[in-house]
């Protein structure tokens, strides 16, 4: 379903235009607008770290005065608590507190309060409202009496107001273990404390923080889905960078060392990634016998696949590109492998025109796999929602081993204002490799605003060369 107070809050942001551009191309004839990348040079426009600090700050304001708010209400709840300790973070704390902020501070706990007085954040913090942020007000001011008194100041202030629901971060019990936990981060030492804490009448108005938690992670502010088109296309220019005989030499460049300059062009840029990027290989079975099981090194004759994503502003992206390298007379990729990469481009078409708002994310997995075997595209789709974290909370359209329905975040329904890996893979049968079978994974960027689903940044419709 559409949530009406939230896109009523994000409609009026952005009906302001949105910073950045798309530097939408229409590219060669037949290919759709908005599919080509852009070349922005967005490599080039890495922030410092105190002005991003800046406006990551900026950011995370804006969304707790008018996100946040808009969730707590459209999930009927009074009161939001985020309890947790140093070291041991609810995954949830660190979204919740601006730059320069890298950990909680002993026993900390924020409190969102949709009070009659306004929404009110709230901190009762051992190190006391700056340990969180200046924009927080605290309720935690006599350290004397110890820490176990947090506990009594926030019960004395929730007495105080009476909140008729109050959500604190675990998730129900599921009969399912592996849908993700990002808004199941309360600990069962810190759930005792606090029902020690509070008078058994609000124990009992308790209810699970996970619908609460699933949505902020999901929401993008106006602002965020602008400058997913920068950071989309930093991660862009990265792959044409080692996508290239820059970077890449046959016959003697292994995986290892792609993966590992990459690694190393992430950290000198000034950047994070939230997994250590990966270069695999298929080859025709004459390559792959000529050259034996475990042979690293990229070969004439590869089709390579890379998984990278880099990790910028509190978000995070997530790739998957592939190229050929040429043999010595080729100057383009077997008819096959291209054929292979038409059949991706061509789920990628089917799974944006099947994300539409409301959907949930079985009903979309199973719109895109009818589509898709009717087609011959062999697929297999796992696309997931990105954004804090790069395996983000949110709506789940299919996983590896799950190709009819997932539980739990399968269900969620596709909300307005999300940004989404589109990961899939297809296969098909290649003429010149005797007929063999290969597969193809491609992943990029997706948002999904009111207007609908689109590329944030485009997607190759050709495998890029390696001479």
């Amino acid at each position: 379903m559409k949530s009406p107070i939230l896109s009523a809050v994000l409609a009026i942001a952005l009906a302001a235009p949105l910073g950045g551009g798309w530097a939408q191309t229409t590219g060669d004839a037949g290919v759709p607008p908005g599919w080509e990348m852009s070349r922005a040079g967005d490599l080039e426009g890495v922030l410092p770290l105190r002005e991003r600090a800046g406006v990551y700050n900026e950011i995370l304001q804006w969304r707790l005065d008018n996100i946040l708010p808009a969730i707590l209400r459209e999930e009927g709840v009074d009161m939001w608590v985020v309890i947790n300790f140093e070291y041991d973070e609810d995954p949830v704390y660190m979204t919740l507190v601006p730059e320069p902020i890298m950990s909680a501070r002993r026993l900390s706990i924020l409190v969102f309060h949709d009070s009659p007085d306004g929404f009110k954040k709230l901190t009762a913090n051992w190190h006391g409202a700056g340990s969180a942020g200046g924009m927080y007000e605290n309720i935690f001011t006599d350290r004397s009496q110890g820490a176990n008194y947090q506990f009594t100041v926030l019960a004395d202030y929730i007495a105080e107001h009476d909140p008729q629901t109050i959500a604190i971060d675990y998730a129900p019990h599921y009969d399912y273990l592996d849908d993700f936990s990002h808004g199941n981060g309360l600990s069962a030492f810190h759930l005792d404390l606090l029902k020690q804490a509070l008078d058994g009448k609000y124990v009992d108005r308790l209810v699970p923080g996970e619908p609460i938690a699933r949505r902020w992670y999901e929401t993008r502010s106006p602002r965020e889905l602008s400058l997913y088109r920068h950071m989309v296309g930093m991660g862009h220019d990265l792959i044409r960078e080692f996508f290239s005989n820059a970077v890449i030499t046959p016959d003697v460049t292994t995986t290892a060392d792609v993966q590992w300059w990459i690694r190393q062009r992430i950290n000198d840029l000034g950047l994070d990634t939230w997994f250590h990027p990966s270069i695999d290989i298929q080859r025709s079975p004459e390559d792959a016998e000529r050259y034996g099981r475990g042979d690293e090194v990229i070969r004439r004759g590869d089709l390579l696949h890379c998984d990278v994503g880099i990790s910028y502003l509190g978000l995070n992206t997530d790739m998957q590109h592939n190229a050929y390298v040429l043999r010595l007379g080729e100057t383009e990729a077997p008819a096959g492998i291209r054929e292979l990469l038409r059949k991706g481009n061509r789920l990628q078409e089917i799974h944006i025109e099947e994300t539409k708002l409301g959907r949930t994310g079985n009903e979309i997995l199973n719109a895109i796999l009818e589509r898709g075997r009717a087609q011959g595209l062999r697929p297999t789709v796992y696309s997931h929602p990105i954004g804090p974290y790069g395996h983000g909370s949110g709506t789940m359209i299919g996983m590896p081993e799950k190709q009819s329905f997932v539980p739990g975040s399968g269900e969620h329904p596709q909300h307005p204002n999300t940004v989404y890996s589109m990961e899939f893979s297809v296969a098909g049968d290649i003429p010149e490799w005797g007929g063999v079978e290969a597969s193809m994974g491609l992943e990029d960027e997706v948002m999904v605003t009111a207007e609908g689903a689109r590329l944030v940044d485009g997607y190759p419709r050709r495998l890029y060369l390696i001479r």
